[in-house]
């Protein structure tokens, strides 16, 4: 983005880079540390193993836009971006959008995208010193959707200061809920059954017993402890994961050796075990400072009834219990993880376009769909699978 007068009044220079290789590690990650809600996968460790594995680049759909704010060798504002020419690997859909564009003769691609390929967390987006560096921020990002002539621009799962200040920028919010487990000061998962209603504990204690008539014990390995036939042995069940949905695998092996590598603090491993071998691995992504836990990907080379429940819930919970964690994040969609103890939380995402009409149509559909959205996390309210006591205390 070339040089305003603004720039040359402030002192601050905007840059767009094409790779996150061009930026400071140092001075990114501790930008990061500062923000309200910093997870793993917005360090740039994490942005630069998607670019450099071939997971999210230019080929893919994915053309790296890093936009960042300057002035001299302080960084003030800083979000990775990409101009995508799909919407595949967001997880706010917005395809039905994109072919209302085609049936009028527009092009919805690219469009230019704030978010963690593939990676549906909440968390800080926009990083910045203050409110005011995040508010040019979001203004830059209009004017680099303007200027690569993008249909429009997208912030997804960010924080109530991303929202804020992308509202302020003209920007319409959409609404959207997740499930999350949070922690209850329970001394252990017996504990936490022992809190959920008679159907839903008895309905788990069949579950996990199930997987272990079938023969199955888990073993967990954490950091540096996953070896590298582990990583070899979890990525043929992601592969296997999505073969089964008809699709290809988002992230290529290269990724996760380079997660093994650059930040193996952050990964938790669940193999399940039986006298011929693995039959089924869980992947786990940890946050250990903010004590959070994320489940991202599971896969199986045979099928046992019941194995994904137990290795992508049951298990992750009992880990997070016993290791003092405070939040188990399971991952977009699915009200059928109520009934395992993860309770509906909202989420939120950010939208311009830059076509009036097209604006107009969809600030009315978001209004709609929020209202709805708002009824429907109400209604889950409802439902709470936790005994009298302990679901008013969910609910609080």
């Amino acid at each position: 983005m070339g040089d305003s007068d603004s720039e040359r009044e402030t002192g601050i220079v905007i840059r767009v880079d094409d790779s996150p290789e061009a930026l400071p590690e140092s001075h990114w990650d501790a930008l990061l540390r500062a923000q309200a809600r910093p997870t793993p996968f917005m360090r740039l460790a994490y942005l630069r193993a998607l670019h450099a594995s071939g997971s999210a680049v230019t080929a893919t759909g994915w053309q790296p836009q890093f936009v960042s704010l300057w002035r001299g060798d302080m960084l003030l504002a800083a979000c990775p971006a990409w101009l995508k020419s799909h919407s595949y690997g967001e997880y706010v859909f917005d395809w039905a959008w994109a072919e209302a564009y085609h049936r009028h003769g527009l092009s919805y691609y690219p469009k230019l995208l704030v978010a963690v390929p593939f990676t549906p967390v909440p968390g800080s987006r926009l990083l910045a010193v203050n409110d005011e560096a995040r508010a040019m921020l979001a203004q830059a990002l209009r004017a680099l959707a303007r200027e690569t002539e993008a249909s429009s621009l997208h912030v997804l799962f960010g924080d109530d200061a991303d929202q804020a200040a992308l509202a302020a920028a003209g920007c319409m919010a959409r609404r959207g809920v997740q499930f999350h487990w949070m922690a209850e000061g329970d001394a252990d998962f017996a504990g936490f059954l022992a809190r959920l209603q008679r159907d839903k504990r008895k309905k788990i204690q069949q579950e996990q017993r199930r997987v272990r008539e079938a023969g199955i014990v888990f073993e967990a390995r954490l950091g540096r402890d996953i070896r590298p036939e582990d990583w070899d042995y979890f990525y043929r069940c992601y592969q296997q994961t999505y073969r089964e949905h008809r699709s290809t695998p988002y992230l290529s092996r290269d990724f996760f050796a380079r997660m093994a590598v650059d930040m193996p603090e952050h990964w938790l491993m669940f193999t399940a075990r039986r006298a011929g071998g693995p039959v089924g691995t869980s992947l786990i992504a940890l946050d250990p400072e903010r004590r959070a836990a994320f489940g991202r990907y599971w896969g199986a080379t045979e099928h046992i009834p019941n194995l994904h429940f137990d290795a992508c819930y049951y298990q992750p919970l009992a880990w997070c219990i016993d290791h003092g964690y405070e939040r188990f994040e399971g991952g977009a969609q699915g009200e059928h993880k109520m009934a395992r103890g993860l309770m509906p939380t909202p989420t939120a995402s950010s939208h311009w376009l830059a076509h009036p009409s097209f604006a107009d149509a969809v600030g009315d559909f978001l209004a709609r769909e929020g209202e709805a959205m708002a009824g429907y996390i109400g209604e889950l309210g409802e439902h709470v699978p936790f005994k009298a006591k302990d679901a008013a205390d969910a609910a609080s």
